[in-house]
């Protein structure tokens, strides 16, 4: 069994998801800790009411960076994690603390990859004039944003969107992409390797696989 460790900094609705895959078995992955650098996130309380340990790490804490980072990792050892998965986890993270997971740490970002990396992705892409919006899940590497793309989920931007609306629309897409690329994981398909994402033996493209999860 697959042993996650989700990072969260707020709501935690696609840590929500995972704890359901996980509890109704469509997941063989187990979340054995929920890890957030605020104590207030609600994503600390979805972790309890599921019967999954919490740890709260606050970044103001510490002196720098590095030391919160230094810190962070210790926590996650202690569940000695297969996977490590950032949801919605609102930190930059040193380049010595992604390469001790390299591999085996995954993100999720509101936006198809490459395109706007870092935040607001949703106005800018409104702001673009673009016709799709979405998700990337990908291997997280020292670049913000810039690690091997694994799957994608695009909407279609309609008329009179504005952030908010289509945040919503991305936001439901992402419940079903991130479970399944961490099954994919969770099953010994996915893997990293020099520097490309690998699922069942072949490399996936730049943008990564592209989901239609907006299907029944």
């Amino acid at each position: 069994m697959t042993r996650l460790v989700v990072l969260i900094s707020g709501g935690g609705s696609n840590l929500q998801t995972l704890l359901d895959g996980c509890h109704n078995g469509e997941l063989p992955a187990e979340v054995v800790a929920v890890i957030s650098n605020k104590a207030d996130a609600f994503g600390l309380q979805r972790a309890k009411q599921a019967g999954v340990a919490t740890a709260v790490i606050d970044h103001r804490d510490y002196a720098d960076r590095a030391a919160f980072d230094a810190a962070l990792a210790d926590c996650i050892d202690e569940f000695e994690p297969d996977l490590v998965v950032l949801a919605g986890f609102m930190r930059i993270l040193t380049a010595g603390f992604v390469e001790r997971y390299l591999g085996r740490m995954l993100n999720i970002h509101p936006s198809l990859l490459p395109k706007y990396p870092g935040l607001h992705t949703h106005q800018r892409a409104l702001d673009a004039g673009d016709h799709q919006a979405g998700a990337t899940v990908h291997f997280v590497t020292p670049e913000l944003d810039g690690g091997p793309a694994i799957a994608q989920a695009a909407v279609s931007i309609e008329p009179g969107d504005d952030a908010s609306s289509l945040a919503k629309r991305v936001l439901a897409q992402e419940h079903t992409l991130y479970p399944s690329v961490v099954r994919w994981f969770a099953e010994g398909r996915l893997t990293l390797v020099n520097n490309q994402a690998v699922l069942d033996g072949a490399p996936l493209p730049m943008t990564g696989k592209l989901l239609d999860t907006q299907t029944p």
